[in-house]
């Protein structure tokens, strides 16, 4: 079920390029809280995190460490709006299927339920290839902290809900660093179209 992230755009403005030799440019902006620590300016980052694959596969943030990645959140049994967002991921996947420092992680909310075994046959419907797709699994409350808190969408159980849970419809750009990059809706082709593009664009960016 589709619901709106907890903070929306944050940090947003014009395309920014840093004018000091000492900092890299940013082709476009970081989102999230930031501070300033003797003139530097700090950045959100997504937190510590420790999750298993539909592979039975440790994946953390050493998993992802200098790498490009895109995460979202579903569940198996979702009707509504999760089998649209996975065949827009596997879109995504197939764009960078060979490209070894990109990697797409999608968590489970309902980890109760969303077994090893389950997310295995779940990734085996929309072609998610070992090594590039990781379906997570792994502690609730760890995975709706991780949202809330890291990836700034909400992803929570709710009794009065039809399917049981509720989920952000967002696909989250992550860069090298470990820093939100894009939001993009995905439900939406043409959001995917620039989330790709802009994984592109990410990519040159020094």
């Amino acid at each position: 079920m589709k619901l709106k992230p907890i903070l929306k755009l944050l940090a947003l403005s014009v395309i920014f390029i840093s004018s000091c030799n000492n900092h890299p440019k940013l082709l476009f902006p970081v989102m999230g809280p930031k501070s300033e620590n003797n003139g530097d300016t700090l950045y959100h980052q997504i937190g510590s995190f420790k999750f298993t694959n539909q592979f039975g596969e440790e994946v953390s943030n050493i998993t992802v460490q200098n790498k490009i990645y895109v995460a979202d959140f579903f569940f198996a049994t979702c009707q509504s709006i999760c089998p649209v967002m996975s065949g827009n991921m596997k879109d995504v996947q197939k764009e960078f299927e060979n490209d070894p420092n990109f990697l797409i992680l999608s968590h489970s909310v309902n980890p109760l339920h969303d077994t090893v075994e389950v997310l295995k046959n779940y990734g085996e419907t929309y072609g998610a290839k070992k090594g590039k797709w990781h379906l997570l699994t792994g502690n609730k409350k760890q995975i709706y902290d991780l949202a809330k808190s890291s990836y700034l969408v909400n992803a929570l159980e709710d009794d009065g809900s039809e399917e049981g849970f509720l989920h952000s419809e967002l696909f989250l750009l992550v860069d090298t660093k470990g820093r939100i990059r894009g939001m993009y809706d995905g439900t939406d082709k043409a959001a995917i179209t620039k989330l790709i593009a802009d994984v592109k664009l990410l990519k040159t960016e020094h």
